[in-house]
């Protein structure tokens, strides 16, 4: 059955049950869902005389006279074996495989696959080489290597695709005609899916050709496979979201025109239509009975910090403690700066905790957070650590998600707390992705600048104009703004041409920037080095920042009006974005100038060009998952996105959007089948485990 292990499949045993296992197959069900790479059409038999160079083909021949050759470089051979059929005779010749000499025994009848090619040393005639075979027996009727469409499979350890597939075979051979569907007919009935048996069979050995929807993934047994692994992911969210509205109890936050008067009076500025919105959708969130867990999106400079500050500020005039976690300690302390300078003579004891807080400070802020009397805290990964304990923790705000691993957002759960949890990110996500990574959450965005925001302008430039944008540079910090000059890393590497930043201050401070004030930035800076060096450049006393992707995220300097990003092709579009994002924050609008490095490629430049063209965010994180995939928008590690075995976002967009449907309608507890839902339900469960891990906020 489904639960049998591998070890126990004929032709398996212990050794190559172990491969198994180290690639994570443990059981049959594991096994089926390994799938194929790609599929080779081997089912039509072309007649000898009828192959032409370079098309793969399949024939079946007889084995004739075979010649090992011992080639005069040492322990290399060629072996030589005649095949013919009615039509006429070939050659195949196979590379250092003496062996097969003692399995194409002359006389045999065999299938061969491959591509001809001309033979060397200007011979007209046609041989193959190293081509795929089969011995055929008349006693074994059920071609499973060629006459036939053949799957492909990538090797597990020592085990060859040959030999996974011979594997198979053979646990079809033992399955049951039917198997436990964690699809609930219904659904299969709607989507108009396979049954499960079917699907895992013709996505393994398909009955027939053609070939092409198998390698592009769109067969009927792929698609199913497919809505299974996202049914799967999605009801894993549908099932959590739908415990934690029934079983956690959140806290009732009251609103009252006293408080909300409060708040009007320590906003500087009036909130944009979008900040209100969004503003309201999570008061609305608060005054719930279960915790909220919202994603907010937003582009950089569009208000979510101001709108989170809010939401904080509600928790803690109803009594509860507010904390703020963000990736970095720059970060963290210009929240913290910026905060503290809001709520100035308010009356509300904010504490900044870093891996920067040391000594006795450090010990009385964690006194005054375990107590009580520290009413909001930002800070870095720091909050997660055991020594920090919250008195009455109610609000959690995650700044740039995709920069914590899971388990860390997840820690603020443990120990039964489970605070009103609002993630935010200024990496637009498309929908798609949301929908996979975020489908347990409820979703804001900020779709509007503040008044007075102006696009920048953004240039694509290759290495020979190099002189004429650092003189651009100059002859602007002359005029007094500010530019930011941005490396992908901070040394030298072997032999890389990428530009680092450390030398390039050096050559820029020496050369066309001499008599400016330029310093340097980057992450292995002790934290009193970040601040200070961070210090001048935001009150002008530094004209020129070189920097590393430190300054990607929330760094906040009005004056800095130009960025010019060397070897941009190395970078991600939405990487980009965040970058440009940091310029033209002041009354001056900014200039972006992306510096292609001398080994881009046309790909790159085109890459690149979505970037000049577009402002928006969501269009670029579109384009971005385009050309990168999900794992290198969002740092597959870190933010949490499940291993999808067969699913592509990309390619899988319809399916993601209809298995979510099918997801939270069966286990928002409006399927018809009642008595066939604690079966799904255990199955899920299991799955999700073995196969997620823990995804629990964001």
């Amino acid at each position: 059955n489904l639960h049998t292990s591998c070890r126990f499949i004929r032709g398996v045993g212990p050794a190559r049950a172990k491969s198994l296992e180290r690639a994570g197959i443990m059981t049959v069900e594991d096994l089926l869902f390994y799938l194929p790479l790609r599929y080779e059409d081997r089912s039509r038999f072309t007649e000898i005389t009828a192959l032409k160079p370079g098309e793969p083909k399949t024939i079946e021949a007889r084995i004739g006279k075979a010649k090992l050759v011992r080639t005069r470089k040492r322990g290399f051979t060629i072996l030589q074996v005649s095949l013919t059929d009615r039509s006429g005779e070939i050659r195949a010749i196979w590379y250092n495989q003496p062996f097969l000499r003692n399995i194409l025994l002359e006389g045999r009848e065999a299938a061969f696959f491959g591509a001809a090619r001309v033979a060397r040393r200007g011979r007209s005639e046609l041989v193959l080489e190293n081509p795929k075979f089969e011995i055929l027996s008349p006693d074994d009727p059920e071609k499973i290597h060629t006459g036939r469409v053949v799957p492909i499979y990538q090797r597990i350890g020592p085990l060859s695709p040959r030999q996974i597939r011979r594997i198979l075979h053979s646990v079809f051979l033992a399955l049951p005609s039917r198997i436990f569907d964690p699809l609930p007919e219904e659904v299969r009935l709607r989507y108009g899916l396979l049954d499960r048996v079917t699907a895992f069979r013709n996505v393994h050995f398909p009955p027939g050709p053609p070939q092409e929807p198998y390698n592009r993934g769109t067969s009927p047994a792929h698609r199913r496979l497919v809505f299974e692994e996202m049914f799967l992911l999605q009801s894993g969210l549908a099932m959590q979201k739908r415990v934690r509205r029934q079983t956690v109890r959140g806290r009732d936050y009251s609103t009252t025109p006293e408080l909300r008067r409060k708040l009007r009076s320590i906003l500087p500025f009036r909130l944009t239509l979008a900040q209100r919105r969004v503003l309201k959708e999570i008061v609305g969130d608060l005054r719930k009975p279960s915790p909220m867990n919202r994603l907010l999106q937003g582009e950089v400079g569009s208000g979510k910090t101001i709108v989170a500050l809010l939401a904080m500020l509600i928790v803690i005039e109803n009594r509860y403690q507010a904390a703020l976690m963000v990736p970095t300690g720059i970060l963290a302390e210009q929240h913290y700066l910026t905060i503290k300078k809001y709520l100035r003579g308010k009356g509300y004891r904010v504490e900044l905790l870093t891996s920067s807080v040391k000594g006795v400070k450090r010990k009385l802020i964690l006194e005054g957070i375990a107590s009580g009397m520290v009413q909001m805290t930002i800070g870095t990964h720091s909050l997660v650590q055991e020594k920090v304990r919250f008195r009455r923790l109610g609000i959690i705000v995650i700044d740039e998600q995709h920069k914590f691993g899971v388990r860390q957002r997840g820690r603020f759960q443990e120990g039964g707390a489970f605070p009103d949890t609002l993630v935010m990110t200024a990496t637009p996500i498309p929908r798609t992705l949301t929908l996979t990574v975020f489908g347990d959450l409820d979703l804001s965005i900020i779709d509007q600048l503040p008044p007075g925001r102006r696009p920048v302008r953004t240039f694509l430039r290759e290495e020979k104009d190099r002189p004429s944008i650092l003189e651009y540079v100059r002859r602007e910090a002359k005029r007094g703004r500010q530019a930011y000059i941005v490396s992908p890393r901070l040394e030298e590497t072997g032999r890389s041409r990428l530009r680092a930043a450390r030398t390039l201050m050096q050559q820029l401070a020496d050369g066309p920037f001499a008599g400016l004030s330029i310093a340097l930035l980057h992450g292995r800076m002790k934290p009193e080095e970040k601040e200070k060096t961070m210090a001048g450049f935001a009150s002008g006393r530094t004209s020129i920042l070189v920097a590393t992707t430190v300054v990607e995220v929330g760094i906040d300097v009005p004056g800095a009006t130009i960025m010019m990003i060397e070897n941009a092709e190395r970078f991600g579009l939405s990487q980009l974005h965040q970058l440009r994002g940091r310029i033209g924050r002041g009354k001056v609008g900014g200039v972006c100038i992306l510096l292609t490095g001398e080994e881009a490629n046309p790909e790159a430049q085109i890459r690149l060009q979505k970037l000049v063209d577009s402002h928006d965010g969501f269009v670029i994180s579109e384009a971005d998952l385009e050309f990168r995939g999900p794992g290198e928008l969002l740092g597959m590690r870190q933010s949490g996105v499940p291993d999808l075995w067969w699913a592509r976002v990309l390619r899988n967009r319809d399916l993601l959007e209809k298995a979510t449907e099918a997801a939270f309608l069966v286990f928002s507890g409006n399927q018809t089948d009642k008595e066939g839902s604690e079966g799904w339900e255990r199955y899920v469960e299991e799955r999700w485990q073995r196969k997620f891990g823990r995804i629990q906020v964001g």
